[in-house]
């Protein structure tokens, strides 16, 4: 059974002069997911997260949740609970004053309140903190404070604006798993913005890809990394490659790519193949005898080969003099000027859109 939309967003627009940080802007989320939205900065994507918010109000368009059209609505009618990347914790309260400051203004008494605080806190991991100084957390103990305060009045949506930015990698990495872990236990809808494309991979249901106002892309995190739509999305993802190509498409639909003198069948596809570029993934690409029978194959020079511990990177130049990187673990660097065959197989080249 298909889950309900729980937000939509109809052609929103937000203009700052001649910056336009949403344009035409539409969307929908489900009940229950974990959506991201991702870009670089100035791409619009904490805009948008504000005019959700009621903090902004867009120049056109409308908001609708849970099937209301809240885009004139005071941000307290929206229930929604935000958490930002400054924890934004009130230093004299202690951790259960903080949790439950939110909760003073229901009508719940003082032992439901208390209740409320300690299972937020077990679900944050911070059993036991409620009288805890937030002087005394970290930076990764307060924004679980932060997360569990915008959680305690059972928001509808929960937005999360780069919260774990200012935390250390160590700690960020743990807090993406804490994150995604407390969402799928609430079953709160989480709308998350970010610039760190391995936290939205780890996180997501969704993402949506962002560059100057509208979404380049969305779909699910594999989709997007394995096979992105446009140059702006595979070179947005650190590891793929672009490659000029001559594209044309049979009567099937099916497309016959040109590369380096090469040619390969790529399977029909819904593409435009306007870009006149192919995205590969550095790890597909195959080296020495791993390149015999690969669907496409050329003699490649290395010009230059590093090794950063998980894995090998080797620049190759193609005999149309197009570069190439490889990522392989296991792999011992290569001297520069060796020529080595290169293969790519025909489900690891991804035919590319033009970006607009």
């Amino acid at each position: 059974m298909n889950k309900e939309v729980i937000l939509s967003l109809r052609n929103i627009e937000k203009r700052y002069g001649a910056a336009r940080p949403a344009d035409d802007f539409s969307i929908d989320i489900v009940q229950g997911e974990f959506f991201s939205m991702l870009g670089p900065s100035g791409s619009g994507k904490s805009t948008i997260l504000r005019m959700i918010a009621g903090l902004e109000h867009p120049d056109s368009g409308e908001i609708h949740i849970n099937g209301r059209n809240v885009t004139d609505m005071p941000p307290w009618d929206r229930n929604l609970g935000m958490v930002f990347q400054q924890y934004a914790i009130f230093p004299h309260l202690d951790v259960g004053g903080n949790v439950g400051y939110g909760l003073r203004r229901s009508n719940l008494d003082r032992r439901a309140i208390a209740a409320r605080v300690s299972e937020l806190l077990d679900l944050v991991g911070l059993k036991g903190f409620e009288r805890r100084r937030v002087s005394q957390l970290s930076g990764g103990e307060q924004q679980r404070v932060a997360i569990a305060r915008a959680l305690a009045p059972g928001p509808d949506i929960l937005l999360l604006d780069e919260p774990l930015s200012a935390l250390d990698e160590k700690i960020r990495r743990e807090m993406q798993t804490e994150l995604r872990s407390i969402q799928q236990r609430t079953g709160t809808t989480f709308i998350y913005v970010t610039h760190d494309q391995e936290e939205a991979l780890t996180m997501s249901d969704r993402i949506a890809v962002l560059n100057r106002g509208r979404y380049v892309q969305c779909g699910p995190p594999e989709e997007i990394f394995q096979a992105p739509a446009t140059p702006f999305v595979a070179q947005f993802f650190r590891g793929s490659n672009l490659l000029n190509a001559d594209i044309s498409q049979a009567v099937d639909g099916a497309y016959q790519i040109k590369i380096a003198g090469g040619t390969v069948t790529l399977p029909a596809s819904t593409r435009t193949a306007d870009a006149g570029q192919v995205a590969v993934r550095g790890e597909t690409i195959l080296m020495g005898e791993d390149a015999k029978g690969a669907d496409l194959s050329f003699e490649a020079v290395v010009l230059s080969s590093t090794y950063r511990g998980l894995y090998t990177s080797t620049e190759l130049r193609l005999p149309d003099k197009q570069i190439l990187t490889a990522t392989q673990s296991g792999r011992k660097p290569l001297d520069v000027g060796t020529h080595i065959a290169v293969g790519l197989c025909a489900q690891d080249i991804t035919v590319l859109n033009a970006d607009h």
